[in-house]
């Protein structure tokens, strides 16, 4: 059964921002397997602490990923 895990740096996505992933990510499953995988698809979002996150050999914090949302 399906199992999608979500990682996220921590304070940047609300509780119910999360909800949304995980209802649009069920949502593509079924629309690809089929609706009978509804109730198997398993999705998880972990937050992971600001500044340990690396890209290009530095780290991302909250703040960085607030920026770049806001266009800055």
């Amino acid at each position: 059964m399906p199992l999608i895990d979500i990682h996220v740096i921590e304070g940047v996505f609300n509780a119910t921002d999360k909800q949304q992933m995980i209802s649009k990510v069920t949502d593509t499953i079924v629309a690809i397997e089929g609706e009978n995988l509804r109730g198997v698809t398993w999705v998880r979002v972990h937050d992971v602490p600001s500044g340990q996150w690396g890209i290009g050999g530095s780290a991302l914090t909250t703040d960085d990923v607030k920026a770049l949302q806001a266009g800055s």
